[in-house]
């Protein structure tokens, strides 16, 4: 299985590390090309205005619009979450336009603000898991197809509609691999 880690900035490395981890083939995407074949992609943290810039000068912006409404799997991390919302708060732009959700950007404030919590998220895993927080937006609200994985303190932080999956932190800046196995269960089902 070959999925496709959209490579212009952000935890590309650490997603290809967790991706090599569970026999999976990363393929690092930068233009259209890249994402020929490909099983499921995410779309890392990073700073979304740059990367949703990066995708309309690369021409990859529209290909996966079409390729996630034919049915890819698309996982969003952090700035991944705000790539995928049709909605975001005090934007009047968004950028791929696929989620049904409404995201607040660096919601959580600064850099300075960041922090790691240690939560169960009952349908990943039956573990507590570490979740990191940097610069992290939240979901303020969900359209009707939307289902709501985790919320921590009154606030969503991880959501799901169809083969679109998005998450307000970091699992790949941590040692478990169990949101990489959901997502590659989600592709597979």
């Amino acid at each position: 299985m070959k999925i496709g880690v959209l490579a212009f900035q952000g935890a590309v490395r650490e997603h290809i590390d967790m991706l090599l981890k569970l026999g999976v083939l990363p393929i690092p995407v930068r233009k259209r090309e890249d994402l020929k074949g490909i099983s499921g992609l995410i779309l890392p943290g990073g700073e979304s205005t740059t990367i949703g810039k990066l995708l309309m000068d690369s021409g990859l912006k529209y290909d996966i619009i079409e390729m996630a409404r034919d049915g890819l799997p698309i996982w969003g991390t952090c700035a991944g979450m705000i790539l995928l919302a049709k909605h975001i708060v005090n934007q009047d732009y968004t950028y791929l336009d696929l989620m049904d959700i409404w995201v607040r950007r660096n919601a959580y404030g600064s850099q300075i603000d960041s922090f790691i919590k240690r939560v169960p998220v009952s349908p990943i895993s039956n573990s507590p898991l570490e979740l990191t927080f940097i610069r992290a937006p939240y979901v303020e609200k969900v359209g009707e197809n939307v289902e709501v994985i985790l919320e921590l303190d009154g606030k969503i932080v991880a959501v799901r509609e169809g083969k679109l999956l998005a998450t307000a932190f970091h699992p790949e800046l941590t040692e478990d691999l169990s949101f990489h196995k959901y997502f590659l269960e989600l592709i597979k089902n």
